[in-house]
């Protein structure tokens, strides 16, 4: 199987030996960061430093004019990634015979909803998620479809994974982050995720539902998972049993179409910048109520939109049955896994999950991360792809 590791510009930029060791794991691509979110990030080989910190959502390369009088534009980077910093990565990558595909994150962008508070998922509550922009209102979605297409077409690039190409929730890691205390299960998690901005309580009226109404009915399902219950359903089930069942499939159903249709004009928008045989893919989730970096998706609709997802299977490779049940041809089903001990991933066990992968129907493997892990590590992946 064709395998691709992630990397960030500043792992190459100003590092000589970083491409070909990159391409001495085996791996036959990289996906490099065109768009991203803020981070700090270990750089653990790097000649001129340790860690970066990547103080906010930024486009790694210089925007174009596409974004002029514009309110909503993507921000430049910092000295973190300076310049044209995914085009010089790219290119030295290149010339080590790596194939480059850009990697660009879409709604997930602190930020924004910092400087923008209106673009921002508003719960139930009236709590604003600044790092969430919601996909519902028209000017979100135009931005973030020209962001997909600049950032996914840069020279040199054979290919794109658009992640955040979706509904963002209340799972992310936002600064120091204590929002563990309540097990809020995945029925709870739903019910976080719903956003009242004005134009998701437009979108409910549209399919029938009262904001105000929903929202209360939100709160009071809510209750009993402050006080310690969590709910004992899991999957949809639980969601209807929190809600009911008319409220939890009618949000359900909105919330589906207005990812799809996002998902539709982005990938449309990618393919009209670039060249013929251009690539694309989404990070995503066989489950369409499902939100954060890999977004819930319909598997078929989403394999009749782009040429095949990346799926993450750092929780186990059962995520890649849906996606490999609608046996498209020629369709890209990656596995995604971790391989830096560090962040909880196996790269020991990396030849018999790829193998498993493969036995599910993945057709590629995607490997995070090859920037943040140490050493051992990447000997350890460069052993198990050998054995391929």
């Amino acid at each position: 199987m064709k395998a691709s590791a992630f990397v960030y510009p500043w792992d190459v930029n100003g590092d000589p030996k970083a491409p070909a060791r990159i391409a001495a794991l085996g791996v036959e691509q990289v996906t490099l960061a065109a768009a991203y979110h803020s981070t700090r990030a270990l750089t653990p080989r790097h000649p001129r430093h340790r860690i970066v910190t990547a103080e906010h959502a930024a486009v790694l390369y210089p925007a174009d004019d596409r974004w002029d009088g514009r309110e909503l534009r993507p921000y430049p980077a910092g000295d973190w990634a300076p310049g044209d910093a995914f085009g010089e990565a790219a290119a030295a990558l290149t010339d080590v015979g790596l194939e480059v595909h850009t990697w660009v994150v879409l709604a997930h962008n602190s930020r924004l909803g910092a400087e923008h508070p209106g673009t921002s998922v508003v719960n139930a509550y009236g709590d604003r998620y600044p790092w969430a922009p919601c996909i519902a209102q028209p000017a979100t979605r135009a931005y973030l479809t020209d962001l997909a297409a600049e950032a996914a077409v840069r020279p040199g690039a054979r290919g794109t994974e658009l992640e955040s190409l979706g509904w963002y929730g209340l799972q992310h890691l936002h600064a120091h982050d204590k929002t563990g205390g309540v097990g809020l299960g995945d029925a709870g998690q739903y019910l976080m995720a719903l956003c009242f901005c004005p134009a998701c309580r437009e979108g409910y009226g549209r399919h029938g539902l009262d904001g105000d109404e929903l929202a209360a009915a939100v709160r009071t399902a809510l209750e009993p998972v402050w006080q310690g219950a969590t709910p004992s359903d899991g999957g949809w089930t639980g969601v209807e049993k929190l809600l009911g069942e008319t409220l939890a499939n009618t949000t359900r159903a909105y919330r589906d179409e207005t990812a799809r249709t996002l998902q539709e004009t982005a990938v449309r928008a990618v393919r009209e910048a670039a060249p013929e045989g251009f690539q694309v893919l989404l990070h995503a989730d066989p489950v369409s109520y499902h939100v954060g970096a890999n977004p819930g998706v319909d598997p078929a609709h989403i394999l009749s939109v782009a040429d095949g997802v990346v799926v993450p299977c750092a929780g186990g490779t059962g995520t890649l049955t849906p996606f490999a049940r609608q046996g498209r041809e020629g369709a890209v089903i990656a596995a995604n896994f971790t391989v830096v001990s560090g962040m909880g991933g196996s790269p020991g066990t990396l030849a018999a999950d790829a193998s498993e992968a493969r036995r599910l129907g993945a057709t590629e493997l995607r490997l995070y991360h090859a920037g943040l892990a140490s050493d051992d590590d990447l000997e350890t992946v460069r052993s198990a792809l050998a054995g391929r």
